[in-house]
């Protein structure tokens, strides 16, 4: 606070009283103190509490508990099921002239063996059904494919 508006204030004055009246002083007070202190502790007030208090009866509770045990937990965990062996399947063509010469160049030309539940061929990279996992079929182009599991989810790849 280094600010030269603000006016310090003005030093203490000395003490005009002599040493030894300061002294007495100081002594009055501690024996005004003391002897205070020492009519607080001593009275009849004290007495009668501690008549009081000896000429009551004591009670004592006694308390039983009885606590029934807690019922305890008992955890199972279950496995996960194993993957489904793998299904082959096997699709026996019959040489049909009428057939072949039918073949429009559709996506499901008749040579996959397990179907989307739209009707069309699986090719690598599609996810496959639940009923599917571990099943080896064909695309469209006649390549084999097999659902595996791929990362996190089970997808068609060429086996």
């Amino acid at each position: 606070m280094n600010n030269p508006h603000i006016i310090p204030p003005a030093p203490r004055p000395m003490d005009t009283r002599p040493l030894h009246k300061r002294k007495r002083v100081w002594i009055g007070g501690f024996v005004l103190m003391a002897i205070g202190s020492a009519i607080g502790q001593s009275g009849a007030h004290d007495d009668a509490v501690k008549a009081a208090a000896e000429a009551k009866p004591t009670v004592t509770a006694t308390a039983t508990v009885t606590a029934t045990p807690k019922p305890t937990v008992t955890v199972i965990r279950t496995a996960r099921p194993a993957p489904a062996p793998a299904v082959t399947v096997t699709k026996t063509e019959t040489a049909d002239a009428s057939i072949s010469s039918l073949d429009t160049g559709s996506s499901n030309s008749g040579t996959c063996s397990i179907v989307s539940n739209a009707g069309n061929c699986y090719s690598a990279g599609e996810f496959c059904r639940n009923s599917d996992h571990g099943a080896t079929t064909t695309d469209a182009s006649g390549t084999s494919i097999t659902c595996s599991l791929s990362g996190s989810r089970w997808r068609w790849t060429y086996s």
